[in-house]
């Protein structure tokens, strides 16, 4: 999933593994307890905890971004695609997201 995103790094933690794009984060990954944490917009990240707090937690916020813990759970490939994919959108330059297929709308 992170890997058909343009320009995607993975670094490896002893207890997780992070992702980024230009040289910023957007997304970890904790094997240990099956979530991952996801870069999102403030009003993104209060609507999904708002709406589904078994499946996702605000993480912190930083840079007026709101990050979220997701529990793999209880999430399907779709809708994680979707997170990954905005969570990438938010951090990647504008001529890398103008060239990427968007996963929601069915291009790709």
């Amino acid at each position: 999933m992170v890997g058909a995103l343009p320009e995607v790094t993975r670094s490896e933690g002893s207890t997780y593994s992070s992702f980024g794009v230009v040289g910023r984060k957007f997304g970890y990954h904790w094997p240990r307890t099956q979530t991952v944490g996801l870069k999102q917009t403030l009003s993104e990240q209060l609507a999904l905890v708002a709406e589904r707090p078994e499946v996702f937690e605000v993480q912190f916020t930083a840079g007026g971004f709101g990050w979220v813990v997701v529990d793999l759970a209880g999430i399907d490939h779709d809708e994680l695609a979707e997170l990954v994919f905005e969570a990438w959108r938010l951090t990647a330059p504008e001529e890398l997201v103008a060239a990427a297929p968007d996963p929601a709308s069915g291009r790709g």
